[in-house]
């Protein structure tokens, strides 16, 4: 399980029974007890940088990363745009 922030970031390994999804792996991990703002029931999940549609569904096979993603503050190709028009003019 990994998820971090720009100041901090975790790690947590878990030893998980075969049937486990990914969504109770999130449970499992109490990620919240680091970074109480996760909400672990809607958190945005991947494995290895691929979204997952359904948490709730899917199982998790051995050695798959879980990771937790974080609401954008602001939309990647803004963010592009800014960062180009603040060098264009510097």
């Amino acid at each position: 399980m990994a998820y971090a922030l720009p100041e901090k970031q975790k790690i947590i390994a878990l030893d998980v029974e075969d049937s486990c999804t990914v969504r109770e792996a999130v449970r499992l991990s109490n990620i919240n007890v680091f970074f109480p703002d996760v909400d672990v029931e809607t958190v945005k999940v991947g494995i290895f940088g691929k979204a997952v549609r359904n948490a709730e569904e899917q199982t998790l096979k051995e050695g798959e990363r879980v990771e937790l993603y974080r609401e954008l503050k602001v939309d990647p190709k803004q963010a592009r745009a800014n960062r180009a028009a603040k060098t264009s003019k510097g």
